[in-house]
Formats: C-alpha cells, sequence, structure tokens
C-alpha cells in the first residue's frame, strides 16, 4: 500500500473500532466474548488514531479506554487512562463535553476503584460540566452517558 493507502486504511480501521467499542459497551448485556471484543476494539482505535490522528483523536481514543476498562471492573487501568485524559484536557484546547467527558470517565473509574470520595467529586464535576456543554445534542449524548454510571450514595 502506498502512504496515502495506509493512512486511509489507518483511519477507517480507527472510526470502524471506535465505533465497535462504543457499540458494545452500551449492550444491556454482554458476554465475556463480547468484553473481549470490547476491549480489543477499544485498543485497535486507539492504535489505529495513532498513525492518523491528532492529539485529541488519541485523548478521545483514551476515553474509550478508560471506559472500557470500568466496564471490565479495571479500576487501576481505567483511573490511568482518565487521569491521563483530564491532564490533556487541562493542558490542551479541548471543547466543553471533552472535560464533561474525563470527570464522566474520572467518576466512573473510581467508583470502580472503590474510591467513594473520587467517585463523589469527578461526579458532581461531571454533571456541572455536563450541564454547561452548549451544543444541546451534544449536552444530550453526554447526559445519556453520565446516566449509565453509577450515582454516588449519600
Amino acid at each position: 500500500m502506498t502512504s496515502e493507502e495506509d493512512q486511509k486504511a489507518h483511519r477507517w480501521f480507527a472510526v470502524a473500532c471506535n465505533n465497535r467499542a462504543w457499540d458494545l459497551t452500551v449492550q444491556p448485556s454482554r458476554s465475556p466474548a463480547d468484553d473481549r471484543e470490547m476491549l480489543l476494539a477499544a485498543h485497535a482505535a486507539a492504535f489505529h488514531w495513532s498513525k492518523v490522528g491528532t492529539p485529541l483523536n488519541g485523548m478521545r481514543a483514551e476515553v474509550l479506554l478508560a471506559h472500557v476498562h470500568a466496564l471490565r471492573g479495571q479500576g487501576a487501568e481505567a483511573l490511568r487512562y482518565a487521569r491521563q485524559v483530564l491532564t490533556f484536557c487541562e493542558n490542551n484546547a479541548c471543547e466543553d463535553w471533552d472535560l464533561a467527558f474525563a470527570q464522566l470517565e474520572l467518576a466512573l473509574a473510581m467508583s470502580v476503584a472503590q474510591d467513594p470520595a473520587g467517585h463523589r467529586r469527578h461526579f458532581l464535576l461531571a454533571q456541572t460540566q455536563g450541564a454547561a456543554i452548549k451544543d444541546a445534542e451534544e449536552r444530550a449524548v453526554f447526559l445519556t452517558e453520565l446516566a449509565r454510571i453509577p450515582e454516588p450514595r449519600s
């Protein structure tokens, strides 16, 4: 393949793997095989974005990795990726919804990692930042995702 063909292939696979992994995250019940596919697709998306994407694409791939690892009960890995996402958003230009998702992923990861105080703090920050998302459609997508994660206990 030529370099241009490689670029097109990487971009196609990045999008396809990203979409497949996110589709699996919202399945009401996943088999162990589905969980494995979700993890592999998320890592494949990150790999392909690393070949053709911008730093912002790479950060968004890490959002997916944080989410997938949390859903698989891997709190330490989820926290590692979620913290990288927040650090990126704090030091680079990101969309308002990127920052809200960074907080959401930290809340989810901390829930899985059994850190109730961190879970509560980041959940509340996610709610606040999510409510401030300017675009109504993006805000709705975010709020749907926020509703899927456990709320902190009182």
